[in-house]
């Protein structure tokens, strides 16, 4: 199974969320932690509802601290509830190529 599979699944399961995306951006990026490095997570769950965005960051961090330990370089999480979501438009944030300056 894919690491973007495998944090599908586990956010799948977390937060049964109403709209999830996992990217996986790590072709975006130079790191030396190789093609499951860099990923953005757009999610809308109403798991959300009441908290902060920090709070919701939290939970994702701690759902995901293994994989952030390990293979995972960086995260770039984008949290709604249902609501927020459909008041955003249902539109996907753009992602930020950031190629760095080489070693």
């Amino acid at each position: 199974m894919s690491k973007q599979q495998e944090l599908i699944d586990k956010l799948s399961a977390e937060f049964q969320p109403h709209f999830l995306i996992v990217e996986n951006e790590s072709h975006m990026h130079r790191s030396d932690r190789g093609i499951n490095s860099h990923f953005k997570i757009v999610i809308a769950s109403n798991k959300f509802e009441g908290i902060s965005k920090v709070a919701r960051h939290r939970q994702i961090y701690q759902l995901l601290e293994k994989d952030l330990q390990t293979d995972i370089h960086a995260l770039a999480l984008h949290t709604y509830t249902e609501e927020e979501w459909l008041q955003a438009g249902k539109n996907v944030p753009p992602s930020v190529s950031c190629q760095g300056p080489s070693a």
